[in-house]
């Protein structure tokens, strides 16, 4: 019997080694080469990924330059407001997820010095950076909790604050189809005493985060680099036609340098097993890249939605057809308190294939403006995953709303989803997708932050205009093929021309589409010492006029 108990423990380690080198599911045809051609990264870390990058340390910058990456970096001190000094898990939000986050962005995807030693023989081939890698300290793998915790919009470094911040953030990612995001997990710690929370984290990010989400773009990745470095046996690479995640058995560091720093062997091994995912995780974005074609033909119907109608299909409106059934049409209206001005309509020739929606608005700051479609009779759409449409803007940064009506005429509840146009949406039209769990109640209306329900009935639906504080927002949209998403077609009508997501779609997996409590700091990972909700936020705004 004693020899039995003994063995438990050796057992157990191998089952687990067993039952985790099973091959991540991959797409037939992975390309685990260099890119053809010059791509710009950048790598927002501190003093591990400084020596991760480091010529004779870990040499990842110079590898990656092997591979025809133009490698930049960010470090402490850098960016606005200092942003580089917070690279902690719960600080993420204010990179990706807060009114702060255009700012950052221009900054990340425009910086291209670097703030590491590591070779770069290749020339800056211009534009913005298309891939950021992105990397908290080990500290961040001291997570309180347990493991197997939900999501937690209180704590700081616990696992289920951790998983909602990853949450958070994803929703960023979703508006950016044209950038590869790569999530390097946080290195372990020499210390056992939360090993077991940090190995359970960081398998959920691996296998659980993207598909608990929904996620069926390919521009967000994991890199396991907490993994890689538990031990020798243990792996986050492409080998032999197939990604591998194999866990060798232990949740602490194999590979110290004196104190929680990897070692440069260890950051080697990162290195060589990181390189060739990566341009796989490359190749893989590139095939799910948004294209701008134009459909070939437009429906010749509009399907009209019916009062209580238990299912939807196909366009909202394609600014081609006649008024949006059931409506008065598109209608401009703002705060007449203030200087806002905003133009609404359908404009001749300005789409994709014909007409679009435009909004040329000039609204003053602390104001508002909608561009609103209100049903005669409310519209039942649960049988659809959300709503999907076109855009393109005159200037980058814009920010505007897709907001929901619910509920009677005289009490509407408002439901919110905020985007920024990308730089991209200026000289290209842009795919939006968006799910019903994507639109919250308006933060300033009761209950906000509830999620909006398939099952409510829907009153009208807008694309709204406010401002970042004391800051107007002038400038023009068109929207174009507003439709829904995922919806069943009827029988004998053809299929809208295929759209491109870039939110959080409920695609099904086999067809991608393009688709605060108080705050504990760390000690900083240096030297050897040991939105508001959705994206950009809500803007607080009050007495907002709807019709």
């Amino acid at each position: 019997m004693k020899t039995s108990l003994r063995l438990v423990p050796f057992l157990s380690a191998v089952l687990l080694i067993v039952t985790a080198a099973v091959p991540v599911p991959f797409q037939g045809g992975d390309n685990p080469n260099p890119p053809d051609e010059v791509v710009k990264l950048i790598f927002i870390h501190h003093s591990t990924g400084e020596n991760w990058l480091t010529d004779g340390y870990g040499n990842l910058g110079r590898t990656l330059d092997q591979n025809n990456y133009f490698v930049s970096d960010t470090n402490y001190g850098w960016g606005p407001d200092a942003i580089g000094d917070r690279t902690d898990i719960p600080n993420w939000p204010e990179w990706f997820a807060s009114a702060n986050t255009p700012s950052y962005m221009n900054a990340l995807f425009n910086e291209h010095e670097q703030h590491a030693s590591y070779t770069r023989t290749l020339s800056d081939p211009g534009s913005e950076n298309q891939i950021i890698l992105f990397k908290s300290c080990f500290p961040n793998s001291a997570l309180e909790g347990n493991p197997n915790d939900p999501p937690d919009p209180e704590g700081w470094l616990s696992v289920g604050h951790a998983k909602y911040v990853y949450n958070e953030i994803l929703k960023y990612f979703a508006t950016r189809p044209d950038k590869l995001f790569i999530v390097i997990t946080a290195p372990p710690l020499i210390d056992g005493t939360y090993a077991e929370n940090a190995r359970a984290f960081n398998q959920w990010l691996v296998n659980d985060w993207l598909r608990e989400n929904n996620y069926s773009l390919n521009n967000v990745a994991v890199f396991d680099f907490y993994n890689v470095l538990t031990s020798p046996d243990a792996h986050h690479r492409y080998n032999n036609g197939q990604i591998e995640h194999i866990i060798g058995g232990q949740n602490t560091s194999r590979y110290p340098s004196g104190d929680d720093h990897p070692s440069e062997a260890g950051s080697q091994k990162a290195t060589e097993e990181f390189v060739a995912l990566l341009n796989v995780y490359y190749h893989r974005w590139q095939s799910d890249s948004p294209t701008q074609t134009v459909p070939e033909a437009a429906p010749t119907t509009e399907p009209e939605s019916q009062p209580g109608a238990s299912s939807v299909t196909g366009w909202i409106d394609d600014f081609d057809s006649n008024t949006l059934p059931g409506s008065n049409g598109w209608e401009g209206f703002h705060d007449e308190a203030t200087p806002t001005t905003l133009t609404c309509e359908v404009q001749a020739g300005t789409s994709r294939a014909g007409n679009a929606l435009h909004l040329d608005f000039n609204i003053a700051a602390n104001s508002w403006g909608t561009c609103a479609a209100f049903y005669e009779n409310p519209q039942v759409w649960g049988t659809s995953n959300g709503l999907t449409f076109y855009f393109r803007v005159a200037q980058a940064g814009l920010l505007f709303d897709m907001d929901l009506y619910s509920g009677p005429d005289e009490a509407h509840e408002t439901y919110v989803y905020t985007i920024e146009a990308p730089a991209e949406s200026v000289a290209n039209w842009i795919p939006m997708t968006l799910r019903w769990e994507d639109f919250h109640r308006a933060s300033w209306e009761e209950n906000a932050g509830t999620s909006f329900a398939a099952s409510n009935q829907v009153a009208g639906m807008a694309f709204g205009l406010s401002t970042l504080p004391d800051a107007p927002n002038v400038g023009e949209i068109w929207i174009d093929d507003l439709q829904f998403s995922n919806a069943a077609q009827p029988a004998g009508e053809e299929q809208p021309a295929e759209v491109a997501t870039n939110a959080l779609d409920n695609a099904q997996p086999d067809q991608p589409d393009e688709s605060q409590p108080e705050r504990r700091r760390l000690l900083p990972c240096a030297g050897g010492i040991a939105l508001p909700f959705i994206f950009l936020g809500l803007i607080q705004l009050t007495g907002r006029k709807r019709r």
